[in-house]
């Protein structure tokens, strides 16, 4: 199985939960992406995180499927510049028609050019994906990011500034046809 940390740098963990689902069980129906075909409405699940690293200045949240098949997996969504003092988001943080997100935070484009989050989309008959929430501590204010980049991108731009990583892992397939 494609673990979605290969080859990241080891740093300390602290916690991230959603009161919409438990780490390693299902993706909400309405957190099924209706953008891409799979009878969901695109809703970012509400996200909480505690014990960051002591010189916490800024967090970066991605929502990562190791499992596409795509060669890279698939990036669903990807904001940074998230304030220090902010530990939670809310259902539907990545509607950008919403405005939940705080001031000063950034949304880069997800695998299909979208500056929002895209929700779980399997393929027809390839099972099971998983799809990791990551909230990364950084010691920095801001990234220095081109708006174009990837999330890829945005990954190894975080990198050296990294102090701590927290993940929430939920899981989705194709609904049965009908």
């Amino acid at each position: 199985m494609n673990d979605p940390n290969w080859r990241l740098p080891e740093v300390p963990s602290f916690r991230l939960s959603s009161p919409d689902a438990e780490d390693g069980g299902r993706m909400p129906l309405w957190a099924r992406s209706g953008i891409m075909g799979a009878g969901g409405e695109d809703c970012s699940p509400a996200l909480e995180w505690s014990g960051a690293p002591e010189g916490t200045r800024s967090y970066v949240v991605t929502v990562y499927d190791p499992d596409a098949p795509t060669g890279s997996g698939f990036w669903h969504w990807a904001v940074h510049g998230l304030p220090a003092s902010v530990t939670s988001l809310p259902r539907n943080a990545g509607d950008p028609d919403a405005g939940l997100l705080p001031e000063g935070a950034v949304t880069q484009p997800n695998e299909v050019g979208l500056r929002r989050f895209l929700g779980a989309a399997p393929p027809a008959g390839h099972g099971e994906h998983r799809y990791v929430f990551t909230v990364s501590a950084l010691d920095v204010p801001a990234l220095e990011l081109d708006e174009a980049a990837t999330p890829a991108v945005l990954g190894f731009t975080l990198r050296d500034s990294l102090l701590g990583r927290a993940q929430l892992t939920l899981t989705s397939e194709t609904p049965a046809e009908g």
